[in-house]
């Protein structure tokens, strides 16, 4: 068997990889040519490159998303190569990025860094406009693992959590948002998740209300989030995913108020390849004793 590594590893990591791939041959971003001779591929492969591929039975991503990959060759290449993901596997860090940037927002430590660079003191004043999250409203738009850690990270604030799952209704939604707090997005790329915060639901929020984002950018008008945020209509937001990433130069996110923009990091920890490397030489060992795979995508559901 040959392991393709498309991941950035450190000559440790491989090692250890190496030390758990047995008799298989391990290649560490060498060439297509070997690419294309391999059974296994650990990490995220360019989308052109799986037009010849005629060995090639499993990819292991070492993201969530899958997006890029939608308008390859499936369903045809489908059925012969099974994709894995990290799902799950940023709960943790992106439930706790997220409880931060809601309390940022809510104790005002967003402000109080934009004084310490203009070097204003406004000490007194500031204290007005600062909240707790104790008994806050919480729609939770996603219920997979994120959402779910976060739900128990919000219990010592006593918070009134709401859920939506993939079989969210309308009516529900648009009642929860009437009365929200808090909204948090987690949801994937999907055709029933784009553009789902619209202008017109985005007005249903309460002017004081915050709007977390760390699903993916196209569940929101970020126009219209940008204007309700400019406008003093809507309360705060913090935003880690956006339709176009790097966020291009001029888009609104740079400079309107009340945002905290944590650039797609939200899942990152110092250790996070090391895990990921773990994540792999699990789903290997049940590769090779032919059982079922941890994470398996489905391409027709979206995630």
């Amino acid at each position: 068997m040959e392991i393709y590594v498309c991941a950035d590893l450190t000559p440790e990591q491989l090692q250890r990889l190496n030390a758990s791939a047995g008799d298989a041959t391990v290649h560490a971003r060498t060439n297509r040519a070997q690419f294309e001779k391999s059974e296994v591929v650990f990490g995220n492969p360019p989308t052109d490159w799986l037009a010849e591929c005629p060995d090639l039975k499993w990819i292991q991503l070492e993201s969530v998303g899958f997006g890029e990959y939608d308008n390859s060759q499936w369903p045809a290449l489908g059925n012969q190569i099974t994709v894995t993901n990290l799902s799950g596997f940023f709960a943790e860090p992106v439930a706790q990025s997220i409880l931060a940037g809601i309390l940022g927002l809510y104790r005002g430590i967003d402000q109080v860094t934009e004084l310490r660079h203009q070097e204003r003191w406004l000490g007194e004043d500031l204290r007005k406009s600062f909240r707790t999250l104790n008994d806050a409203k919480v729609v939770l738009f996603g219920y997979g693992a994120i959402n779910k850690r976060l739900a128990e990270l919000l219990n010592p604030f006593r918070c009134d959590t709401q859920s939506f799952n993939s079989q969210w209704q309308e009516k529900d939604l648009d009642r929860a948002l009437a009365t929200a707090d808090v909204v948090v997005s987690t949801v994937p790329d999907t055709p029933l998740t784009r553009d789902v915060f619209s202008k017109r639901r985005l007005a249903l929020l309460p002017q004081q209300a915050l709007f977390i984002n760390f699903g993916r950018g196209s569940v929101v008008d970020e126009a219209a989030l940008a204007g309700a945020l400019t406008s003093g209509d809507l309360g705060g937001a913090v935003i880690d995913v956006t339709r176009d990433e790097p966020l291009p130069t001029g888009h609104p996110f740079w400079t309107c108020p009340n945002l905290i923009l944590t650039q797609h990091s939200g899942g990152g920890t110092g250790d996070e390849m090391d895990l990921k490397v773990d994540v792999f030489i699990d789903n290997l060992k049940r590769y090779r004793g032919q059982h079922q795979l941890n994470g398996i995508v489905s391409f027709t559901r979206g995630y």
